[in-house]
C-alpha cells in the first residue's frame, strides 16, 4: 500500500541506497547523514516480525559498509505516518557522515 503524498512512499534516490527487496529500502537519510530502512508499506505500525526484520537487515547494511556501532532509532519525528528507522551512532555522530568502511 502506498499514499501518493508520502515522500517515502515515492522513494527517490536522493542520496546512496545500500540495499532494497520487496519488503523494505535502505538509503542514507539526506537529513542526519545515516542509513535510514524504510518499509515499503505506508503504515506506521509493523508487526513485531516485520520490524525485527527491518532493523536486521538495518544492522546489515550498517556492518557491511560503516565502521561505527549503532542502535536503531524509530522515533518517526518528521514522517509519522510511514514506518522507517535510523541507525545513530552511540558515540553520537549526529548530522555529520558516520564513519565507513575502505573499498
Amino acid at each position: 500500500m502506498r499514499d501518493v503524498d508520502c515522500e517515502l512512499c515515492e522513494e527517490a534516490r536522493l542520496t546512496e541506497w545500500f540495499y532494497e527487496d520487496d519488503i523494505c529500502w535502505i538509503a542514507e537519510c539526506e537529513v542526519c547523514c545515516v542509513p535510514m530502512v524504510v518499509w515499503r508499506s505506508h503504515d506506521p505500525d509493523p508487526s513485531d516480525d516485520v520490524k525485527a526484520y527491518l532493523h536486521d537487515r538495518l544492522a546489515a547494511v550498517v556492518a557491511e559498509f560503516f565502521e561505527y556501532e549503532h542502535y536503531v532509532d524509530d522515533n518517526m519525528r518528521q514522517i509519522p505516518e510511514h514506518y522507517h528507522a535510523h541507525a545513530r551512532s552511540r558515540s553520537g555522530w549526529f548530522g555529520r557522515p558516520v564513519p565507513r568502511k575502505a573499498r
